[in-house]
Parts: structure tokens; C-alpha cells; sequence
């Protein structure tokens, strides 16, 4: 069973998973609009993977006898200067993610909630993966800062992105 400190923090992680989705559903409708269908795919595909993550914690919490408290999602930003911009913030957004799963792994070491922290590891090693995939595109933008040419051959790059694989649901 979880604690109502840790449920309540869960809860706020789905939050943010959430709106991580938001987020990244909004920088791809804004690379869509640019006709930069590659980078607007990767970032679809981000948004379903942040989608996965939340019902990820969705699952755990009920299977800890908990209770899901959905609230209201912040309006992620609807304009960025550039694609470079774009990666600027994801990037920045995956360092802020870490940080959220760092301080829930905090929280169950602090509350000896052992299964809370196997639990989060999966994020934890997750995160890594997160910041590496958008900080390998960000370093590959600021190459192209002076070869226009190739924002094109990234944008066919990235949209080879496999989609996201949703993990069987919870029975």
C-alpha cells in the first residue's frame, strides 16, 4: 500500500507525464507547420512515449491500492523561435523529468517503500535514454547552423523513428 505522501506524489508525476505529451504534441504541430514532417513525427512519437509513461504510474498506483487523482494539465508553449529552439527546450524539459524522478526515488528510499523504488528504476534508466535521444538531435541542429541544406536530411533522418511500443496493459 502507499503512503498518501508517495500516492500524492504519483499522482503528480502523472500530471507531469501528461503534460510532457502536451508539450511534445504541441512542438510537433508546430514542426508540422513548418513542413518539417520528420521532426514533427519524432516528436508525436515522443509524445506517445510520455503518454505510455503516465499510464505506466497509472497502473502501478491502482496495483498498490492507491488512488488516481487526474488534475488539470498547464497549456504547454505554442511557438518556439526555430527547430534548434525546439530541442533547446525538449532537452531541457527531459533534464526537468529527471530531476521529478529523482525526487519520487528520494521519496521511496526516505519511506523504505521498496516496491515504489523497483518500481521507478525502470524510470530512472528511462531518463537516461530520454536526455541521450534529445540532446544527440539538439548537438546535430547546432552542427547545422550554418548548412541549411542539412535541416533537410535531419528532418528525413528523424522521421525513420519507430513508433512507440505501449507495454501490455495491467490485468
Amino acid at each position: 500500500m502507499l503512503s498518501a505522501k508517495m500516492e500524492a506524489a504519483l499522482n503528480a508525476q502523472i500530471n507531469a507525464e501528461y503534460y510532457s505529451s502536451y508539450l511534445y504534441l504541441s512542438m510537433s504541430a508546430y514542426c508540422r507547420e513548418m513542413n518539417l514532417e520528420g521532426f514533427a513525427s519524432w516528436l508525436r512519437i515522443q509524445a506517445d512515449e510520455e503518454m505510455i509513461h503516465a499510464m505506466k504510474i497509472y497502473d502501478f498506483v491502482h496495483e498498490r491500492s492507491g488512488r488516481v487523482t487526474l488534475t488539470a494539465i498547464d497549456a504547454p508553449p505554442t511557438e518556439w523561435e526555430s527547430p534548434l529552439a525546439v530541442f533547446e527546450a525538449t532537452f531541457a524539459h527531459e533534464q526537468h523529468v529527471t530531476a521529478l524522478i529523482n525526487k519520487l526515488v528520494d521519496l521511496a528510499i526516505s519511506e523504505s517503500d521498496h516496491a515504489t523504488n523497483s518500481f521507478l528504476q525502470w524510470f530512472v534508466n528511462e531518463q537516461v535514454e530520454e536526455e541521450a535521444s534529445a540532446d544527440a538531435v539538439l548537438q546535430k541542429l547546432k552542427l547545422l547552423a550554418n548548412a541549411p541544406g542539412g535541416l533537410f536530411m535531419l528532418d528525413r533522418e528523424l522521421g525513420l523513428r519507430p513508433a512507440a511500443t505501449p507495454p501490455a496493459p495491467a490485468t
